[in-house]
C-alpha cells in the first residue's frame, strides 16, 4: 500500500493524487478500478505561514508526527509530495521504519542534458536553505529576487483561494523566465494550481510529477506489477 503525506499545503494534495493515479495509466497501463493500487492519503496541517518565518522545530515535529501515524496505518513506502518538508527528509527518516522517497533527488533525474541554465521555482523557505543548489553544480542556477517575491505572492494568493489573481501574477513572472533560462524546476507543489506544467514538458520539471512517477514505479517493483 502506498502511503501518502500530504497536506503541505492542502490545495496540493488532490492535483498529486491525479498525478499518481495517471502515472498507473501510463507507466503499466492501469484501466478497471482494480488495477490501480491501494493508497493511504494524510493530509498533515503543518505550522506553515506566509507572512513568517518557519518555526523549523515546530515543523520538523509536525511532519515526523504526520509520517508516524501514516506509519501505523500499514503502508508499505511514503510519498511526501512538498519540498520544503524535505528539509528534514534525514530525521524523517531516522523516525520511519519504512522508506520514504526523495523528491529532489526524482526531481533532477529529469533535468535534460542539454539545459545551461536552470530556475528553481520554490518556497522562500526552500530557497534559502540551498536544497537544490548541491544537485546544480553542473548548470548556471539563475534566482533573482524579484522572482522570488512574485513566487512568494503567488503562494499567498493560492493559499488563500485568489486563483485568478493569482494566475495573472503568473502570466507576468513567466514570460520573464521562458526568456531568461532553459529549465524550470517547479519546486512547490502548490504552483500545480496555476502552471500548466504539460503545456511545455520541456520547459518545466515539475518536482510533483517526477515524485508521482517514482512512486508508481516503487509500486510496480514492490508488487511485481505487470506492464500492459
Amino acid at each position: 500500500m502506498i502511503g501518502i503525506l500530504a497536506g503541505m499545503g492542502p490545495m496540493s494534495t488532490g492535483p498529486f493524487i491525479d498525478k499518481v493515479m495517471m502515472q498507473c495509466q501510463q507507466l503499466y497501463g492501469a484501466m478497471e478500478d482494480m488495477d490501480f493500487p491501494e493508497v493511504m492519503i494524510y493530509s498533515c496541517p503543518t505550522p506553515y505561514y506566509t507572512n513568517k518565518p518557519i518555526n523549523h522545530n515546530d515543523m520538523e515535529k509536525a511532519i515526523i508526527a504526520g509520517a508516524k501515524r501514516l506509519e501505523k496505518t500499514g503502508v508499505d513506502f511514503i510519498a511526501m509530495p512538498c519540498n520544503t518538508g524535505h528539509l528534514y527528509i534525514h530525521n524523517i527518516k531516522q523516525q520511519l521504519t519504512i522508506p520514504i522517497l526523495h523528491i529532489v533527488e526524482e526531481t533532477m533525474k529529469a533535468i535534460p542534458k542539454e539545459a545551461k541554465k536552470v530556475a528553481v521555482l520554490a518556497t522562500q523557505t526552500t530557497v534559502d536553505s540551498c536544497l537544490y543548489d548541491e544537485y546544480l553544480q553542473e548548470v548556471e542556477h539563475i534566482q533573482k529576487n524579484e522572482w522570488q517575491v512574485a513566487i512568494n505572492e503567488l503562494l499567498a494568493m493560492i493559499k488563500a483561494g485568489k486563483i485568478v489573481e493569482a494566475t495573472r501574477v503568473w502570466n507576468s513572472l513567466y514570460k520573464e523566465l521562458k526568456a531568461t533560462v532553459d529549465v524550470c524546476i517547479v519546486a512547490c507543489t502548490d504552483l500545480n494550481v496555476v502552471i500548466d506544467v504539460e503545456a511545455e514538458k520541456d520547459f518545466f520539471v515539475d518536482s510533483s510529477t517526477c515524485l508521482a512517477q517514482a512512486t508508481v514505479r516503487e509500486y510496480i517493483v514492490r508488487n511485481n506489477v505487470q506492464v500492459r
